[in-house]
């Protein structure tokens, strides 16, 4: 009877850990749940906007959620933390999030959100061979607009912005202050 009511607190144990391990979220806008941490991975399911998932992983900028019965991989800007569904806000939750000031010794308040560590941040270093391998991706002017012109693109000639005015003072003295 003694080793039923040890096993018994070992998993209701077990169970309250996992429960509180795992966070909820709101979904921001119709997403797929896919198989893998990957945006060409199989779609497994899907959840709608506004849907309570449970957060169960993260994975670089993937977050392996549950809705319902489903299981499957989403994009980390995706989801909100938290409870209490979209509240009017949406997507200016996670800006807010972004820009929030909580800690002043993180490398990046929104390293998180991007799916970087400080940690990684911090060991980040110049890389001038990378630099070289992505600028040898660029393209001319003329190569652009000859891939444009054979995927039937026209160029539109878009008006300059104005320039901006000079700064007017608010106050009726103008500069006598």
């Amino acid at each position: 009877m003694r080793k039923i009511l040890i096993g018994t607190l070992v998993v209701l144990g077990w169970a309250a850990a996992s429960v509180a391990s795992a966070a909820t979220g709101t979904v921001l806008r119709d997403e797929k749940l896919l198989t893998q941490p990957s945006a060409t991975a199989s779609v497994s399911g899907s959840v709608a906007r506004g849907a309570t998932v449970t957060i169960l992983a993260k994975e670089g900028g993937w977050l392996r959620v549950t809705a319902g019965k489903t299981t499957g991989w989403v994009r980390l800007l995706s989801v909100r933390a938290g409870t209490g569904g979209l509240g009017g806000a949406g997507i200016g939750d996670v800006v807010g999030a972004a820009t929030t000031r909580s800690d002043p010794t993180r490398v990046v308040a929104v390293a998180g959100l991007r799916g970087l560590n400080d940690e990684q941040l911090k060991q980040a270093q110049f890389n001038a061979d990378e630099l070289a391998r992505l600028e040898a991706q660029g393209v001319s002017a003329a190569q652009a607009s000859g891939f444009a012109g054979q995927s039937g693109l026209a160029v539109v000639k878009v008006a300059d912005l104005p320039q901006p005015k000079a700064e007017q003072s608010s106050s009726p003295w103008g500069e006598n202050r």
